[in-house]
């Protein structure tokens, strides 16, 4: 097939005038079997909605439908959808590369969504986030962030052990699921009692990285916008992790990395 120019919202079209088709031309939307396949939305809006998702600018359907990327909120939703999809398709597609234990050395935190940072999320359970950090203390910048039902010992030790490298240490408060458990798992475990300080004095422990990137999440969240299903919190989260494993890390930022992960997902 050629592309050429044609009468349509794209104004070009892939052509085929092969004589198999009887004289008649074989015609395919430059959108056939891609992330615009089935929009409306023009090619010039769809990517500067692309780039706004990247970036995290202006992200309020509001203002895009101010901006005349779109006249519908259903439609926008529709497209930030997609692009969840393909930040969420390409974490599953980097994890099953490296393996499940990603991360060493972690700072543990358990919270639970209030207020206006929590983006509107409003049912009880907890996001569960693992940072993980490097031998001198310094985040890493790359989180594992999961909804979960309770803060048991059986809900939360598994995704631990499910995550991270065994003989790894772990630095978390002194909640009761993890007290025992983990140095039997192989981990070296550190806790930080906040009721009576925010640093160990006798191991030198403490979990400010953890606080500061708790409220980095919630920020994140509530930017995100259109968080009211726990789905939608379970994709924000995702693309979370997808910003701080993948985008912030590729050579032409998170743009590169999302038009990346198109291409990918949608096999061009």
């Amino acid at each position: 097939m050629k592309f050429k120019e044609s009468v349509c919202v794209d104004n070009y079209a892939w052509v085929c005038k092969h004589h198999n088709h009887r004289g008649r031309k074989l015609k395919r939307s430059v959108r056939h079997k891609s992330i615009f396949s089935k929009s409306k939305v023009s090619l010039f809006n769809w990517m500067r909605f692309v780039y706004r998702f990247a970036q995290g600018l202006h992200l309020r359907q509001v203002d895009m439908i101010n901006d005349d990327i779109s006249g519908s909120s259903a439609t926008l939703s529709k497209m930030a959808q997609k692009l969840r999809d393909v930040c969420t398709t390409a974490m599953d597609r980097y994890q099953q590369a490296r393996g499940q234990r990603i991360i060493t050395n972690i700072l543990c935190f358990q919270q639970y969504g209030r207020g206006r940072m929590a983006g509107g999320w409003k049912r009880k359970k907890w996001v569960f986030g693992m940072l993980g950090v490097n031998r001198r203390g310094r985040r890493h910048a790359k989180p594992v962030l999961r909804l979960v039902e309770r803060r048991r010992r059986r809900d939360l030790v598994p995704l631990i052990a499910h995550h991270v490298k065994v003989g790894s240490t772990i630095i978390s408060d002194e909640w009761r699921a993890y007290r025992n458990a983990l140095p039997q798992l192989g981990y070296t475990h550190f806790t930080v009692n906040h009721s009576v300080s925010y640093v160990d004095a006798q191991t030198g422990a403490h979990t400010q990285h953890i606080e500061r990137a708790w409220r980095t999440v919630k920020e994140n969240v509530w930017r995100l916008r259109g968080n009211r299903t726990e789905d939608i919190l379970v994709d924000h989260l995702r693309v979370i992790e997808w910003y701080e494993w993948l985008a912030s890390k590729h050579c032409k930022g998170p743009l590169g990395q999302i038009i990346h992960d198109i291409a990918v997902m949608y096999g061009h």
